[in-house]
Formats: C-alpha cells, structure tokens, sequence
C-alpha cells in the first residue's frame, strides 16, 4: 500500500452520518487515509477537542455537525445519562471551545450552518488551531457536501495550498461562497 496523500479525522456528530459517508468515500477515493469517530455525547467530542483522543497522523480534523447560531448541535441525553462533570446542553458554544479545546497547529474544518461564526471561530483560533474553516451561515446540505470535496479534491489531486483550494471551493456557487477561512495570527 503505498503512502496516503492526506489524513483526515472525521468527527460525526448527530444526524450527520449519511452525509459523513459520502465525504469518507469521496476522500478515500482521492487518496486520503480517513478515521472516524462517532459523536454520541459531550464527552466524546471533549475527549477530541482536547487532544486527548486523536490519531498520531492528521492533516485535518473535519468536525461533520449540524450548527445553529455558531454552536455545535449535540445528542439531547436524558439527565441521568451524563457523566459527572459532563456539560449537559445540547450545544457546544464558543466558550466551551476556550474551555476545553487544546489543538495546538491543527487545521480544523467545521461542516455545519453557522459553524464560521466569528465568535466560534476566534475560539478554535485562541485554543491554538493553525487554521479554521466553515461556513458562516445557514447552507444547503448538497453546497456543503460540495464545498468539502471540491476543496479536498483541490489539495489531493492538483496539490493546491490550502487558501487556494478554499477559493476555487468557495467560489462554485452563493452557496459554497458560504464557507470562510479563518487564520492563526503568526506568533513573533
């Protein structure tokens, strides 16, 4: 087997799966290597955000969600079925992000309405992240399906950098020209 081009962790949240499906069929068919995790409560995306349940190899951390007013929509538990400790909302919100996210240089992409809201997005960016990417409005499923392959396609097969794949992405349609590319600031 020869070496993947690219390795991406896809993090699925509640709901996303079929979708999911295809961006790790698509991926793969590309040449990337792709893990999976399933979302199945807080602490499970917890345990990601903090660096504590990632894979040693990862281009990118894809985190596959639906979102609404810039929060990461989460599985709706019954109360006795929280962990101790565990936030019992069913968003994750900027300030959870501050809270528990620790992804020192890594390249995060959002897929979810309203996932690159400013605020959000300054958050992943204060926990350390080398760059965030997501759309900053309520997008057509098929548009963000569209943008994500369309992007990885750009970086896989035609070796584009990142922000030249975001654009040639981003343009495609009003849709697509949802998704917004945040940066770390350069550290002097």
């Amino acid at each position: 087997m020869s070496r993947p081009e690219l390795y991406v962790h896809l993090v699925v949240g509640p709901d996303c799966d079929f979708e999911s499906m295809a961006i790790r069929a698509a991926l793969e068919s590309f040449g990337a290597s792709v893990t999976l995790d399933l979302i199945g409560r807080p602490n499970d995306l917890i345990d990601i955000l903090s660096g504590n349940d990632l894979p040693h190899k990862m281009d990118y951390l894809l985190l596959n969600f639906h979102g609404d007013e810039g929060r990461f929509c989460l599985p709706e538990l019954g109360e006795e079925v929280y962990e101790e400790n565990e936030p019992r909302s069913i968003y994750f919100e900027p300030q959870d992000v501050l809270t528990y996210c620790q992804l020192q240089g890594v390249k995060v992409i959002a897929a979810g309405c309203t996932l690159g809201w400013q605020q959000l997005a300054t958050a992943f960016l204060e926990s350390g992240c080398h760059s965030y990417l997501a759309p900053d409005d309520y997008i057509e499923g098929n548009a963000n399906l569209m943008f994500l392959i369309h992007f990885f396609y750009e970086i896989i097969t035609n070796h584009r950098s990142q922000q030249e794949a975001f654009e040639l992405a981003q343009a495609t349609d009003l849709e697509t020209a949802l998704y917004k590319l945040y940066l770390a600031e350069k550290r002097s």
